[in-house]
């Protein structure tokens, strides 16, 4: 079977980069929330400091960011019961043109990403347990939904897996299986991207988790050959072994997310050198970390959060930045170089209902 590897784009003269910008998710009333759009936010490099700009794209529940890989397009889900996708051209630090809105044919998106390539946005329905895909014009601009696939399954909690609930969708940057992470149905489904249809094509079977552990998201390391599993409903860690461009995940070992009771993990990531892994625990309203030069994760800290919920958070730099969506603000902290461990929090930012943290970057 071939996978999709296509590098052919179109490109388009981008703007000056802003990378000392961070632009933060919400919900909005729609979805019980008091944001009303995407912020954006300027930090400093040293001392991690944030300082709001404002809303700059008003838009209901946009509750995850992404970028378009070499254009300077910003997407956004619209976490509603008719669930759809935004895009906007970002022509400056506040300046955002509007690139369309798109249904994606199922409630509750909560999750998007631009495949290999830049031709396809794959977003995520939690409620419908379907996965979306729509094409991308050369301007980044939203085109048509060419498909619409739904998972079908439960598992055994009766109130959280009473049926699929897609949660995420991991492309190999390099090409291959999209990984796509059903909390819903304890799998992990792979697909391939058919280039000319934008069809997804399963690839193989799907891969089974443990029974009632509820996978959220997936974070690869660097290396390519490794990746990272959180269950959100065991608060867990899972490690695999990536096989080849068809994603076969190989189980290396199993670690809680937190020390704490009561853990409902949310985000998962590998700093950008490949040495740790940071998790996100909701309820201890936590950040745990691990170093990977152990197998299984070897457990290091946990640093309170600042808040309350923390739903996403990013590595930019030297810092971290969590979205606590409960207490309204993002909270900063700097890490430390040779462990690891986020210290002390030194800025707080109220935003309404932060649920994303997406970093500028050089386009």
């Amino acid at each position: 079977m071939a996978f999709w590897l296509d590098q052919s784009v179109t490109s388009i003269p981008s703007p000056p980069a802003h990378p000392q910008l961070l632009y933060i998710g919400c919900y909005t009333a729609e979805m019980g929330g008091e944001g009303v759009g995407i912020t954006a936010v300027r930090r400093d490099p040293a001392t991690g400091r944030l300082d709001s700009l404002g809303v700059v794209a008003p838009t209901p529940s946009p509750s995850f960011l992404a970028w378009h890989p070499t254009l300077p397009v910003l997407y956004a889900t619209n976490e509603l019961d008719e669930g759809s996708v935004s895009a906007w051209a970002v022509q400056g630090e506040t300046d955002l043109r509007p690139l369309g809105t798109s249904p994606t044919g199922g409630a509750h998106p909560c999750h998007l990403v631009v495949a290999p390539g830049g031709r396809y946005l794959v977003s995520t329905n939690y409620t419908s347990g379907s996965v979306a895909v729509h094409r991308l014009g050369d301007d980044g601009a939203l085109g048509e939904r060419t498909d619409l696939l739904v998972h079908e399954g439960t598992g055994p909690d009766p109130k959280r897996q009473e049926r699929a609930h897609a949660h995420m969708a991991s492309p190999n940057p390099v090409g291959g299986a999209i990984l796509v992470v059903d909390l819903g149905t304890d799998a992990v489904y792979r697909y391939s991207l058919e280039v000319g249809t934008g069809r997804l094509v399963p690839v193989g079977p799907k891969i089974h988790v443990r029974a009632g552990s509820g996978p959220r998201h997936i974070a690869r390391h660097p290396d390519g050959l490794r990746a990272y599993l959180v269950g959100e409903l065991d608060a867990t860690v899972t490690a695999y072994d990536i096989d080849g461009l068809a994603g076969a995940l190989h189980e290396r070992g199993r670690v809680a997310s937190t020390r704490l009771t009561g853990g409902q993990p949310s985000e998962i990531a590998v700093s950008a050198d490949g040495r740790f892994l940071y998790v996100a625990n909701r309820g201890p309203d936590t950040v745990s970390v691990f170093t990977l030069d152990a197998d299984p994760p070897s457990y290091l800290a946990e640093v309170p959060t600042g808040g309350k919920w923390p739903r996403h958070f990013a590595l930019v730099g030297e810092h971290l930045y969590v979205a606590n969506e409960r207490s309204h603000a993002v909270v900063g902290f700097h890490l430390d170089r040779d462990s690891g461990v986020p210290q002390e929090p030194g800025n707080a930012l109220e935003v309404p209902s932060p649920t994303c943290v997406l970093p500028a970057k050089s386009l």
